[in-house]
Formats: C-alpha cells, sequence, structure tokens
C-alpha cells in the first residue's frame, strides 16, 4: 500500500497530540499541477531536460503581485504543505495549522504556494511530480540512475525560481522547516533584491561537518544494500532493506526519546518470545517502529534518497548575501540543528546588520518539533510577516 509522508505525518500528529492547531470550520482544497521546463542548467554546468515539478497554491495573487509566499518543503516532505486534496482526505499539509483562511500565513491575504523539489524521494507517491534518477531520460528511454547530474539546494531555489518567475512573481516572502529553511536563506541568499522575508524553522544556512556526517550515515545502508546494484535496479529487486534501514537511522536521529515514549510499546514483540532468552526475539518497539518505517519506505526510490542527502550535504547559502529580515525559529531538543547552531548562525546573520527574530516551539518529537508544533509560533509568524 502506497501511503504518503503527508498522510504518515498526520497520523503521527494524532498519535503523539502534538499538533497544537486551532479547528476551522471548513478544509483548504487545493489542486496539484505541474510546472515544466524544457532544459535546465544545474548549478554545477550540466543540463536536464524536460525537467517537472509539482506544485500548489491557495490565495489570489493582488494586482501587482506583491503578496506572495513560497513554502519550501522539509527533506522527507513534499508541496503538501497545506489543505486537502479532496474533502475525504484523512489528513491536510504538514503546515496546515498555520496556513489558511484566518490563519498566520492567511490565504484569504497572501497567496500561498508549495512544490515539490528536484530529487524529491517519494518519487513512488500519487501526488508527487519531481525530476530526479528514477525519471525517464528522453534521450535513452531508460531511467537515469545514477548517470543524473548532482544537484544542490541552490538548484532547487533555482528550479523554482523558474516556477516563480512563470507566474510574473518579483517580490515574495519565503518560509521552512529544515531542508525547507536551508532552501529559504538560499532563497534570501541568491535573490536578495526579490526576497522581502524568511522564516526558516528548525535548520540554519548551512549543513555543518556533524550534520553532513550524518546524513551520509543515513544512506550508507542504501549504498551496502546489495540489490542497490551501484543505483542500476530499475526493472528489478530494489534496495528495500536498505532503504528501510535508512529511513530508521533518519527517524532515530530526527525524533527524541520523548516521541518513542509516547508513539511506541515496551514489551516483547511476540507473546512467549522474551528479549532476553534468545538473540532474535525482539522487543515491541522494534517492531512497532520497523512497521511504521514500512510505511514511508513505500514510496521512496533509493537513488533519489542519495541525491536528495548529496543536496542537503552541499547546502552553503552565502549569508554576507542576505539582505531580508529572518525570523529564526529553533527548538530545544532538535539534533540535526541544535539551538547553539542556529543561535551562532542568528548572530553571523545580525552581525550583518540584517534584522533578526527568534522563537522557540517545544514538544516531544525533538527536531520534528518544528513541523509537528509549529503552531506555537502562530503569532510571531503572523507578526514577523506583516511587518513592513
Amino acid at each position: 500500500m502506497l501511503v504518503c509522508i503527508c498522510s504518515l505525518l498526520t497520523a503521527l500528529a494524532l498519535m503523539t497530540a502534538t499538533l497544537d492547531s486551532p479547528a476551522f470550520a471548513q478544509d483548504l482544497i487545493v489542486e496539484k499541477k505541474t510546472f515544466e521546463l524544457p532544459r535546465y542548467e544545474t548549478v554545477a554546468g550540466d543540463t536536464i531536460k524536460n525537467v517537472r515539478i509539482g506544485w500548489e497554491a491557495a490565495g489570489t495573487l493582488n494586482g501587482d503581485k506583491s503578496n506572495a509566499v513560497l513554502i519550501t518543503h522539509f527533506f522527507s516532505g513534499t508541496s503538501h504543505a497545506f489543505g486537502k486534496y479532496s474533502a475525504s482526505d484523512a489528513g491536510a499539509g504538514y503546515w496546515d495549522g498555520i496556513i489558511g483562511p484566518g490563519k498566520p500565513i492567511d490565504t484569504s491575504k497572501y497567496y500561498v504556494i508549495s512544490s515539490d523539489t528536484l530529487v524529491n524521494f517519494n518519487a513512488k507517491a500519487p501526488h508527487v511530480v519531481t525530476t530526479g534518477p528514477a525519471t525517464i531520460n528522453p534521450d535513452t528511454g531508460k531511467p537515469y540512475g545514477m548517470t543524473f547530474p548532482v544537484v544542490s539546494i541552490k538548484d532547487f531555489v533555482r528550479v523554482q525560481k523558474a516556477l516563480i518567475d512563470s507566474l510574473g512573481i518579483s517580490r515574495l516572502r519565503v518560509g521552512g522547516a529544515s531542508m525547507g529553511g536551508l532552501q529559504a536563506y538560499e532563497w534570501a541568499a541568491s535573490y536578495p533584491d526579490i526576497v522581502e522575508r524568511i522564516v526558516a524553522a528548525i535548520s540554519t544556512p548551512a549543513a555543518d561537518l556533524y550534520l553532513i556526517a550524518w546524513l551520509g550515515a543515513w544512506a550508507e545502508p542504501v549504498r551496502l544494500d546489495p540489490k542497490w546494484n551501484g543505483g542500476d535496479y530499475y526493472g528489478r529487486d530494489e534496495p528495500l532493506a536498505g532503504i528501510k534501514t535508512g529511513l530508521k537511522v533518519a527517524t532515530l536521529h530526527a525524533f527524541h526519546y520523548e516521541w518513542a515514549d509516547k508513539a511506541f510499546h515496551g514489551g516483547p514483540a511476540a507473546e512467549g518470545k522474551d528479549p532476553k532468552t534468545a538473540l532474535a526475539n525482539k522487543f515491541k518497539v522494534e517492531t512497532e517502529l520497523d512497521d511504521f518505517i514500512a510505511q514511508r519506505a513505500a514510496v521512496v526510490d533509493a537513488n533519489q534518497f542519495l541525491y536528495l542527502v548529496k543536496a542537503n550535504q552541499l547546502a552553503s547559502a552565502d549569508i554576507s548575501r542576505i539582505k531580508a529580515p529572518v525570523l529564526a525559529i529553533a527548538t530545544p531538543t532538535d539534533a540535526l540543528f541544535p539551538p547553539a547552531r542556529v543561535a551562532q548562525a542568528v548572530e553571523k546573520i545580525a552581525a550583518n546588520g540584517i534584522a533578526v527574530e527568534t522563537a522557540q516551539v517545544t514538544g516531544p518529537n525533538g527536531h520534528w518539533n518544528g513541523v509537528l508544533a509549529i503552531a506555537q509560533a502562530s503569532e510571531k509568524i503572523r507578526a514577523f510577516l506583516e511587518r513592513k
């Protein structure tokens, strides 16, 4: 069964009860659209033909197209940041608690856009449109595989810029969490005369050495799976064991022990199979985590996972170019972008004369508090975006 990561997040939010979102009477219904570029030249100078990314939007552009807000998604996310595709959907987009009519990012006031990135690893999810290693190379008629060019966060932003240009938008506010924050910082650095404000949640402008090493650890199980076959597995058995293990490492890294306390159960996985009596006997928390990971893995392409890891490792926004005011949101139990690292980045940006504001969200979910508990920063976000 294919399960979108957004649906899993909805289930997780219900399980851990941390969304803190107000209830609204009417769901925002959004439509998935596709943006296409005949060709794109990467930051490294390679050319990709027929680039396609999915996007969705809500609200209305004003007369001078100055009310646009771009939401950039996190590592395992998609363009589905707000609303539902149909009223019958079990859950809404991952930041729906703060995006919509009357909410902090008010679609009655702003035209809010969100897009899938290049090499989005949820390549098999039904509502994801992305170009990456799993895409058919028009020159060969076969998936690119490892011949796909290396892309970076800056490439994600450049493709988004082409989408924004196609809409005639020349002024923009940008916000996102985690990898979305990396993109927000890159937007402010790459296009300082366009970006008016950025909201960077649970992120810094660049990946530090520790995070680069950790990201490599996320990817290593895929490379070690014999079925990965150097990236040549299309039309064969996929390296599902490697994907699952990589996702497990990433999940445990990004969450927190308080999350495990709330999300899982203690005791042996099977009655009569006490873990202390045999090496093969597992704890219930292990099998429950495996079940959660199996749902996530069902929509993931292994090569796109590896390319997405590389893009994050390459993240390095030039903060000397940033002109836009910044709202930096941290969470105290974040192991990916620890509060001390966020504070260091904020200090460096402020030293350049840029207005910087900060906020904090808390909860049992570690790094994921920046997604699941973002509504705690609602009024701070609202006021920041409205400020002239």
